[in-house]
């Protein structure tokens, strides 16, 4: 069965175009002009994930993206923007969408983008141990300075906690509410606590596509679970080693 992209974009030019680029490419494509088309078709089909451009009149992507979420909603989203200041980005973020790519685009970034975001919506396979149906416990503390405690159900490195068939997260007693994307980068990050992985390496597990050396997507979310995961008084985890990447440490 083909995999289902609910598209919004009201620039008709755009929305033909990669309506007939992604049916090429083997999607199976339904395409509206506004917000409010978006929120009904996405009611009524649930899609396997949604394109959604970010300036639309009406209810825009991003109001289109809150709504879902308040909902329950956890079905992809890719934002399309034109907005290309840190903070507009990280508005998106905010809403809920998973990732954004900035107009102008190529189309092959936009592929490589859904392919990654899908990859994620697959099924995780229930671990050793861990009867089917059972509700994940808490995980326990992990003590600062000790080596990653890796399972197939939990990570705990730098005093997080990770439940990786729930998806939740807590630093100390302090749960942490991570979108899709922050989640699959932390978990990366603490099963890789006190390693530094280089820009390419972290593209290549989240996102399946190096975007190459301009590419301010990995700032963006690195700095957006920064704000997440930092408490005042508490040592920062994420630190950026210049010119090279990131590690996740409790100093």
């Amino acid at each position: 069965m083909p995999q289902t992209v609910l598209l919004a974009e009201d620039d008709r030019a755009i929305r033909h175009a990669l309506e007939r680029a992604l049916t090429l490419e083997g999607y199976e494509v339904t395409a509206v002009a506004d917000g409010v088309e978006a929120l009904a078709q996405a009611h009524r089909t649930s899609p396997d994930v949604l394109l959604l451009d970010v300036m639309m009149p009406g209810i825009d992507g991003l109001q289109v993206c809150r709504v879902l979420r308040a909902e329950g909603d956890r079905t992809p989203i890719l934002m399309l923007t034109a907005l290309v200041e840190t903070a507009d980005r990280i508005a998106g973020l905010d809403a809920g969408a998973d990732d954004y790519v900035v107009k102008p685009f190529d189309v092959e970034e936009v592929f490589a983008r859904l392919r990654a975001l899908l990859r994620r919506t697959l099924p995780v396979p229930t671990g050793a141990g861990a009867p089917t149906g059972a509700t994940a416990a808490a995980p326990t503390a992990a003590e600062p300075g000790r080596e990653p405690q890796i399972s197939d159900r939990q990570v705990e490195a730098a005093g997080l906690r990770m439940d990786l068939q729930a998806r939740r997260a807590w630093r100390g007693k302090r749960e942490l509410e991570l979108t899709r994307t922050e989640f699959e980068l932390l978990e990366l990050l603490a099963r890789n606590a006190g390693i530094v992985l280089d820009h390419s390496t972290i593209y290549d597990r989240i996102w399946g596509y190096d975007f190459g050396p301009g590419s301010k997507n990995l700032a963006v979310y690195v700095g957006y679970l920064r704000r997440k995961l930092d408490e005042p008084g508490a040592p920062q985890l994420i630190h950026t080693v210049r010119g090279v990447g990131y590690v996740l440490r409790e100093d």
